[in-house]
């Protein structure tokens, strides 16, 4: 009998796709009110395509098949429709079967499958999608499998099954190919859905990069305001497509925009881009708030394929603007359109072939190898324009986006775009609010395999996002989202300056092969200063060499090209002041031109081999002169400024792919006025480099024989069962509502799950009195420990409650009457007996669940380090073995596991073991929603888990594993 919430209708199905053109659509449940929209749809299927889906001719829906089509107990029978402005453009249909393919119920769990896309839209990668999502909603209902009969001349529907990556069985008999496949997502599955993923999400950002037409929707009669500004910007820019002005107000005949500041040609004007005869690929949408539902209403009916919205009154502006801003969302993706903004500055492509500047920035940058991101139009202004003036005028941009409220486009799109982008070698981003963090960990990782990523987050600390940016909050600590960053290579500056200095550093020098750097410079003061920035970063400094005062461009010049062939170290900064000796120029602009020249004529013919930093104190004209390009022909063998060590294998795009500029200038060497900021730039090169490396080869997840996963998966559906139970039938709601509440685990199931993982805790048992306590002593055997388990006493050996070490009857019975008579009754102490482990090094590691970042392993010592100065480690789950190494050594009290100060070192393979058990538990299980070991002993040889808690929670919606779905904010 099927209950109510069963055919409830399903809104959680409900999902925005990116389709392969980088267009979007709709998926949702097909309805009994979509019967009018499914004939429409049918009508425009081609005669084929219905001979193929129906293995005969089929010109016409009967009204019974309307019926059938519309009417779905979203269970045994499931309709989904792809829409584009409210219309089908596609739908899938499973159908719950039996062993014999007749209709049934649960407990069968396999199903027909059977989809139609409209012939004007196949080749978009709907069908794909669609098979994503009804597979998804499958085994949500319990279907394993699904099974497709298809004609063998259908050769794009063949395709589309076996190419998903599910494991797959064939068979053909009378004139009909039969597939059957398994809906367990396969490691291929997961990288077939992720790779199409980012190929149309590159597109989609590449369509509004790229447009080959651009209409400026506000566009003043006159001179000044914000759409006048943004033609007049464009126009300035040298775009290469076409340009249109539209504006209502326009009189009625007015068919040009003309100008003196808009160039001798004028502009074609229209009322409305309902006007214009040609497609537009961008609006750029420059009008109050109440008047642009009107207006992406008629760019949707036109066909534009993005907006860029740079209007405000938005969710920066309270309640009433979140839902305005929501509602142009969901207006946008109707019509299949993406939105950059609202409340946005702008964006730039300083490609040749585009030369796009659809922003209020007054002047198209140079072009360049750095790709911009940021979540703030002034940051976005600061930053071109100090890149412009630290660069002096050579250092460039890719591409550059300013997405305001980031309502739809966000950083996660221009890293799907950037990773393959052959113009842009270094991302740089400001971001204050991370909708998806376990999506954009996952494509910086791989963003940052093959180029740098470098990131500023601001509003670390509020813990709230900023006003206008409506995405989920994160409970995640700024140390936790730090440790993420590191995980996947991210570079995380504090500062803006910081990312201007780390960007420009790493545009135009290659990554160092190691941390050893030397110093060079006519100022023995500034050298020292230098080398200890070094030793702060954790560098391996050379003894400065001091030039002396007297030096000349030619002294800098050999000393450096020495250095830059020096096998001893990896990295240069050359520090510098003023020219003082007898033969410098009596113009300073003059000296540092002349620096400047013997620094870069230092630099081999095919490009430096190893970074070169200059730091100086008021050296006039020598930033503009190192910040000249070099011109390299495009065919030497100089390596790109981010081209990874040997053996770390290759992007996606090499230096000289096409699309870049036949010949490659670097970017001169970097300028930096303090020391701190000059090393500081190459120590994140350095650690970046370190990562890259070993990114290449990555570590793995271990398989272990004791673990039993059926087992403990059977144990933990007993335990929320009976749960579940005693919290009632309304704990949870179908299908969304409040989330069911975590259930903390006794001793004895704790013991019993961490067993099964091959995770042994120390047993203790309970000591209520003297009496007591001598038994359980004499059960586990001398010596002893006793200690109080009460919450407000745990781990708090500090206050007393704790006695170690207690070999004999007396000694204990003594130890519990102290503990009673110090801190209260027993019954409200709750003290246990444990067998005393072997002295070590105390530790703690934990594992939760967030809900945006997923499954979060940290580790620390136990006790001050962790607890009061926050010393813990934090790494993403599933942690490989290389994860598992690097976390217990990242913290800053790893010296005391590796024998400080003559200790002896404890076993550190063991505790590298334990952490992978746990990540294995709670990867394994998501309903493993906590686990707490404390303290974990770490002695010599082996360790003891002397404390462990557990929670459990109904399974969790995947993190960032279901099909893909653009967020709803």
């Amino acid at each position: 009998m099927r209950t109510t919430s069963e055919h409830v209708y399903p809104t959680h199905w409900e999902a925005d796709v990116v389709l392969r053109d980088g267009g979007t659509a709709q998926i949702r449940p097909i309805t009994a009110d979509d019967a009018q929209r499914l004939v429409s749809f049918y009508e425009q299927v081609s005669d084929e395509s219905k001979y193929y889906r129906f293995f005969a001719p089929y010109p016409r829906l009967s009204d019974r098949d309307v019926h059938r089509f519309t009417h779905h107990d979203y269970v045994d029978r499931v309709g989904l429709a792809a829409t584009v402005g409210g219309d089908f453009i596609a739908t899938v249909r499973y159908d719950r079967i039996d062993e014999s393919g007749r209709s049934a119920s649960a407990p069968a769990d396999e199903a027909e499958v059977a989809f139609l896309v409209q012939d004007a839209h196949q080749g978009r990668g709907v069908a794909s999608a669609l098979l994503e999502h009804i597979g998804a909603v499958a085994r949500e209902r319990g279907i394993r499998r699904f099974a497709a009969e298809v004609l063998p001349a259908n050769s794009k529907m063949i395709k589309v099954f076996t190419d998903a990556g599910y494991t797959q069985q064939r068979s053909f008999e009378d004139g009909v190919v039969r597939l059957e496949f398994d809906l367990e997502p396969t490691a291929r599955s997961l990288a077939v859905q992720r790779g199409r993923e980012q190929r149309a999400e590159a597109r989609s950002v590449k369509r509004l990069l790229a447009p080959g037409s651009v209409a400026v929707i506000g566009t003043g009669r006159r001179s000044g305001g914000v759409g006048r500004t943004l033609l007049r910007n464009l126009l300035d820019g040298g775009f290469t497509g076409r340009t249109y002005a539209v504006n209502n107000a326009f009189p009625e005949g007015m068919t040009e925009l003309t100008s003196p500041e808009l160039g001798s040609a004028g502009v074609p004007a229209h009322r409305s881009i309902r006007e214009i005869a040609e497609p537009v690929d961008l609006a750029v949408v420059a009008v109050p708030a109440e008047h642009v539902p009107a207006v992406v209403g008629d760019c949707g009916e036109h066909g534009v394929q993005g907006l860029l919205v740079v209007s405000s009154g938005y969710a920066e502006s309270g309640a009433p603007g979140r839902e305005r801003q929501r509602e142009l969302v969901r207006q946008a993706r109707s019509y299949g359109m993406r939105i950059i903004g609202p409340n946005a500055f702008g964006l730039l492509n300083t490609a040749p072939a585009v030369r796009l500047n659809a922003s209020l920035s007054p002047e198209l940058p140079p072009a360049g190898r750095l790709g911009l991101f940021t979540q703030s139009g002034a940051i976005g202004i600061a930053l071109l324009s100090g890149l412009h003036r630290r660069g002096a005028g050579h250092i460039g941009i890719s591409t550059f986006v300013s997405a305001g409220n980031r309502a739809d486009v966000s950083g996660n799109d221009f890293l799907q775009y950037w990773y393959d982008d052959p113009d842009t070698e270094v991302a740089l981003m400001y971001l204050e609010s991370i909708g998806n963090p376990r999506k954009f960990t996952r494509l910086a990782r791989r963003t940052a395999a093959v180029k740098p990523v470098v990131v500023v987050k601001g509003a670390r600390h509020s813990g709230s996002a900023p006003i206008g940016h409506t995405v989920p909050t994160t409970r995640i600590p700024d140390a936790t989202v730090s440790a993420l960053f590191r995980q996947a290579g991210v570079i995380r500056v504090d500062t803006v300056t910081e990312l201007a200095d780390a960007g420009l550093l790493l545009a135009g020098q290659p990554l160092p092969a190691g941390p050893r750097v030397a110093i060079l410079g006519n100022s023995d003061s500034l050298g020292l200063l230098t080398y200890d920035a070094c030793l702060t970063e954790r560098l391996r400094p050379l003894p400065p060499r001091d030039l002396t005062t007297a030096a000349t461009p030619e002294d800098f010049r050999e000393a450096l090209a020495a250095a830059i062939e020096d096998d001893l170290c990896d990295a240069v900064v050359v520090t510098a002041i003023p020219w003082v000796g007898d033969d410098a120029p009596p113009d300073p602009a003059e000296g540092g031109r002349a620096l400047a020249k013997a620094l870069r004529s230092a630099l081999p013919a095919g490009g430096a081999r190893k970074p070169v930093a200059v730091v100086h104190l008021e050296i006039d004209g020598l930033i503009e002169a190192l910040g000249a390009p070099t011109t390299i022909p495009s065919g030497s063998t100089a390596p790109s400024p981010t081209a990874p060590a040997a053996g770390q294998g290759e992007g996606p795009a090499s230096a000289d792919a096409p699309g870049t500029r036949g010949i490659r200038t670097g970017s001169g060497i970097p300028a930096y006025p303090a020391a701190e900021r000059a090393v500081r730039a190459l120590a994140e090169a350095v650690r970046y480099a370190q990562w890259r490396r070993q990114a290449a080869e990555p570590g793995r997840v271990p398989e272990y024989e004791d673990i039993e996963e059926t087992a403990t998966a059977a144990d933990i559906d007993a335990l929320l069962g009976a749960a579940a139970d005693a919290d009632g039938p309304d704990a949870a709601a179908p299908g969304g509502g409040r989330a069911p509440r975590s259930t903390p685990l006794d001793a004895a199931a704790t013991q019993r799950l961490l067993d099964r993982y091959g995770i042994t805790v120390l047993p203790t048992l309970p000591a209520p009195g003297p009496d007591a306590a001598a038994e359980a002593a004499a059960r586990l055997g001398y010596p002893v420990a006793l200690k109080t388990t009460a919450p407000h006493l745990r781990h708090r050996a500090d206050l007393g409650g704790v006695r170690l070490d207690l070999t004999t009857e007396a000694e204990l019975r003594r130890a519990h009457q102290e503990l009673t008579d110090a801190l209260g009754k027993a019954d409200e102490l709750r003290p246990v007996v444990q067998a005393m482990a072997p002295r070590g090094v105390d530790t703690v590691l934990r594992a939760a669940i967030d809900p945006a970042a997923g499954a979060v392993l940290s580790f620390g010592l136990a006790g001050a380090p962790s607890e009061l100065l926050g010393d813990i480690a934090h790494r993403l789950v599933p942690v490989t073995d290389r994860d598992a190494a690097e976390l217990i050594r990242s913290i800053r009290t790893a010296p005391l596991l590796f024998g400080w100060r003559g200790s002896q070192p404890v076993d550190t393979a063991a505790l590298e073991e334990l952490v992978l058990r746990v990540s294995r538990l709670v990867d394994d299980h998501p309903e493993v929603v906590a686990v707490e070991l404390e303290p974990v002993v770490v002695a010599p040889h082996g360790l003891s888990v002397l404390g462990a808690s557990l929670r459990l929670a109904p399974r969790p919606a995947p993190a960032d594993l279901g099909p893909r779905r653009l967020p709803e904010y």
